[in-house]
């Protein structure tokens, strides 16, 4: 393990693997370093790239603030990318694509980014996210009850119905996503008016530079693909790709040769 102190003196924590030009890993939401998608994606990547897989503020290894703010989280991208030499490319996955795309609008150096499927909701095609969904899922955490913050998050931000939720209570995973519940309000802030339903503003990323890569899984909701296609219609220059057979939980094998396929 590797750390890096953000602008405002937060220490974050990443793993360092492989060799080659630097390209950095940014997680969704419950997701960590030893959690999720990114670090079997980390070991695909290694053999082509320097991988960096960072835990976001708040979870992991990494530590938080007091108070919550997207300009933080954008330092923290923006620590871990001057460890990586000073410029990386990035890839990003759901909310940690909202991130990456945030943080490339707001001018770190990333010099070519992937993201996949950050969730917006552009339509009315799927039941609507609470307008109160952040404020509520940190009352929530706040009182101590981190599973009803995941709880919430699945079935009223993700629209999973109840008995799935269910069901993941018995997985061991869900011990893991409950200790970085208090973060789900974080992912809601990096989302921001971008899921409640209405077609996307253009304007938020009008000053990315970098040459962009937005991708969707075939078998993923029609509503998010619809999103995505947006997406690739908003950022200025993007490519947009599909990659049939998969869905929000995208297998790692499946998605690094499109990563590196866009990034070499």
């Amino acid at each position: 393990m590797n750390t890096v102190a953000s602008q405002d003196g937060t220490t974050i924590a990443y793993d360092k693997r492989g060799s080659g030009p630097a390209l950095v890993l940014v997680d969704g939401a419950l997701c960590s370093r030893a959690q999720g998608p990114m670090p079997e994606l980390a070991e695909l990547l290694a053999s082509e790239f320097t991988v960096y897989n960072y835990d976001r503020r708040g979870r992991g290894d990494s530590g938080d603030a007091a108070e919550y703010d997207v300009e933080r989280e954008i330092e923290d991208l923006a620590a871990v990318i001057k460890a990586a030499g000073g410029s990386a490319y990035v890839y990003g996955t759901s909310s940690g694509a909202a991130l990456t795309l945030r943080a490339a609008a707001a001018g770190l150096p990333i010099t070519r980014l992937v993201a996949f499927e950050p969730p917006y909701v552009v339509d009315q095609s799927r039941k609507q996210i609470p307008s109160t969904w952040a404020a509520d899922m940190r009352a929530l955490s706040d009182a101590g009850k981190p599973g009803e913050a995941v709880k919430y998050f699945m079935t009223k931000g993700i629209g999973l119905p109840g008995f799935v939720v269910g069901m993941m209570k018995l997985m061991p995973a869900w011990k893991g996503m409950k200790a970085v519940a208090h973060t789900l309000p974080y992912d809601a802030a990096l989302l921001g008016p971008n899921c409640f339903g209405r077609p996307l503003d253009p304007e938020q990323w009008a000053t990315i530079e970098a040459p962009a890569l937005v991708v969707n899984g075939g078998k993923s909701p029609g509503w998010m693909r619809t999103s995505v296609k947006s997406l690739a219609g908003a950022v200025p220059g993007a490519k947009h790709e599909e990659v049939p057979g998969q869905n929000h939980m995208i297998k790692a094998s499946a998605i690094a040769p499109v990563i590196s396929g866009f990034l070499q």
